[in-house]
């Protein structure tokens, strides 16, 4: 899930400065793993500390604050705590990645340093987890590595690995990662190809990758990544001008050096041509001359063009050229497994834009919901179905339901600009965050919590009551008690305002009937109803287009169920009195039009900029439209006068 309250630059806007490293202590794991891509038992040529030490040091005074530990089995070195300790007291945080057998009380002990910890889980029970590991004992080892770290108060991460031999344990593994850690994840959702190219090795790997469904469902994209550029795992290496990695260069801010003291821009870059000798070279020359210099080095060529650099499918592929190369031997070769994933993701792109989405037209404005559970055809009440249209328009506000509630600090809830049932609202940044308080006013357990963008235009909506939304016919599409707290909002920037009245069409022309409740809107509604369109019998949208004022129906219906979306040109607007007689007068007297105009106008989270808006926009068509005081008895022999008028 996205962070809900903050919002970073992207690291291609900074400075080329490596930022973040990633370091291979060994290739060699006391697993033997069915699906590794980088074990060896030769730990010949490996850096010694002293060469570590030298490195992070180097990397550390060009700008370096943050390390991935990984291996091959990292503590399988039995210098590794020395290792470790070094790395971490020298970097802002830190990254490990570990098979958990070999945690010991002390080193659970070092493990307390803030930081994130990545323990692999290979299955459910011993026979299936040994089974991957080709390693006896070694389930029975990382369950007391997770009992250790939990003993010593380490957080940690459990990290499934799924695969073909343990994929029928998937939901059991869930559940075991569940039971050790409130925090666990999925792996890679395929297999990498072996670094050094091995076919035998390569064949078990590929026995043990999963099928395109399994590896999408394990991957499932959202809607915000149907929004971006690209969701592979290597989205950043774009191609360009036949470079094959002159763009991934140019906004990486991360490098990779391996157990023997060579570095490259890539974890998953083998091949030696590419990578630069930290022993017989500075670190500092790596990162600004040799990784520069690859940027022009690697080209695609006809093979790369007449296939991946031209396939229409490349924007939801993960191919990238370091895994063609494990594959295939070199860079630019298609993937036949990648493009089976391929198809599968789009397939369930379709499926996820059909199930997940909606669109709904109101006031002008498109409203763009977006959910984590799937729609269904009674997910909104009836009334919206008028409203729904097939896609965005011109103007297009999003926002995105999640269940659950997300992570906060007390410090988002700091700064609390407004409170009135159901919500206290808070400034957070360029955020808005509403969260839902008791009918008293006071504070309760929130159970909803809503993320607003400084203009209102997108929000996620986080609510616990995942019931609610599968039960159905929701009168709201944000799952407030109305919507009107956000369109409200949207209207004060859009020239627009929602008033407490009726609207109806009468000969192509809008009719505006203004009152509180109890005023007589439903019942002048239904008045007219066998006469014109009725567009709402309590609430309308008054907007100023270039061509004039336009009044548009709204889905806040009263007693009256009947609610349109369409929209006319405003022609008058009645405040209306039910009475013993029947009788328009002009009302004159602009102040007083003022007053009983703003009486109506239906308010959300009032700060000073909603309120100028509101008012400028209150102000403008009291002046342009006329105003009438009408007052009418129940035989219905207004609507002749209103059509004389």
């Amino acid at each position: 899930m996205r962070d809900a309250f903050t919002s970073t630059r992207t690291v291609s806007e900074l400075p080329r400065i490596p930022l973040k490293g990633s370091i291979d202590l060994t290739y060699r794991c006391n697993n033997r793993c069915r699906h590794c891509w980088l074990w060896t038992d030769d730990g010949r040529g490996e850096l010694t500390k002293e060469e570590i030490f030298d490195i992070v040091d180097q990397a550390r005074a060009m700008g370096c604050r943050e390390w991935a530990i990984s291996g091959g089995e990292p503590m399988l070195r039995p210098d590794f705590a020395e290792i470790f300790d070094y790395i971490t007291s020298r970097c802002r945080t830190y990254s490990l990645n570990t098979n958990g057998t070999l945690i010991t009380p002390e080193i659970a002990q070092l493990m307390k340093r803030k930081g994130s910890k990545m323990v692999a889980l290979y299955g459910a029970t011993a026979e299936v987890h040994d089974h991957i590991t080709r390693n006896s004992g070694s389930f029975d080892a990382t369950m007391r590595g997770f009992e250790l770290l939990k003993e010593a108060g380490a957080g940690f991460t459990v990290q499934i690995v799924p695969m073909k031999d343990n994929y029928h344990q998937l939901d059991e593994m869930k559940a075991l990662a569940a039971s050790l850690s409130p925090h666990w994840r999925f792996g890679a959702s395929w297999l990498f190809l072996s670094a050094d190219l091995d076919p035998i090795r390569n064949a078990e790997i590929i026995n043990q990758r999963l099928q395109p469904r399994e590896v999408v469902a394990l991957d499932m994209p959202n809607l915000y990544s149907l929004e971006e550029e690209g969701s592979a795992t290597h989205s950043n290496c774009l191609i360009e001008d036949n470079d094959l990695f002159a763009a991934c260069i140019r906004i990486r801010r991360d490098f990779h050096v391996d157990p023997f003291g060579t570095l490259s821009f890539c974890d998953f870059i083998k091949d030696p041509s590419l990578r630069y000798d930290l022993r017989r070279g500075t670190f500092r020359g790596g990162w600004e001359n040799f990784i520069p210099s690859l940027a022009e080095t690697v080209h695609g060529g006809d093979e790369y063009m007449s296939n991946c650099g031209s396939c229409q499918k490349r924007d939801v592929c993960l191919w990238c050229p370091v895994y063609s190369y494990l594959e295939k031997g070199r860079y630019c070769a298609p993937v036949a497994y990648l493009c089976k994933v391929a198809d599968e993701n789009l397939r369930c792109r379709a499926t996820l834009m059909q199930d997940h989405r909606r669109y709904y037209r109101i006031g002008g404005i498109t409203i763009q919901v977006d959910s984590d559970l799937p729609f269904t055809g009674t997910t909104f009440a009836p009334k919206f179905d008028d409203f729904r249209v097939d896609g965005p328009g011109d103007d297009i506000v999003s926002i995105h339901h999640h269940f659950g509630l997300p992570k906060f600090r007390k410090s988002h809830l700091d700064v609390e600009v407004y409170r009135r049932p159901p919500w206290a609202i808070y400034k957070h940044g360029r955020s808005w965050i509403y969260t839902g308080i008791p009918p008293d006013g006071g504070d309760g357990p929130i159970q909803l919590i809503a993320v607003f963008s400084e203009d209102h235009t997108s929000a996620s909506i986080y609510n616990e009551k995942k019931w609610a939304f599968e039960k159905g016919n929701l009168g709201s599409l944000t799952m407030f008690p109305t919507d009107q707290i956000l369109i409200a909002r949207l209207l004060a920037d859009r020239t627009g305002f929602y008033l407490h009245s009726a609207g109806a069409v009468l000969d192509g022309r809008g009719l505006v009937f203004a009152g509180h409740s109890e005023a007589g809107k439903t019942t002048i509604s239904r008045m007219l109803e066998s006469h014109g369109q009725i567009l709402c019998d309590d609430r309308t949208i008054v907007r100023w287009h270039e061509d004039g004022w336009r009044v548009y129906g709204t889905w806040s219906h009263g007693d009256l169920s009947t609610v349109s979306p369409c929209s006319a040109p405003l022609e008058s607007v009645f405040f209306i009195e039910k009475s013993d007689t029947n009788r328009i007068t002009l009302i004159e007297d602009r102040s007083e039009i003022l007053r009983k105009v703003l009486a109506i106008v239906i308010q959300p989270m009032v700060d000073v900029n909603w309120w100028e808006n509101t008012l400028d926009n209150v102000e403008k068509m009291v002046k342009e439209v006329p105003f009438y005081r009408l007052e009418f008895e129940k035989s219905g022999d207004i609507v002749s006068e209103l059509k004389h008028l």
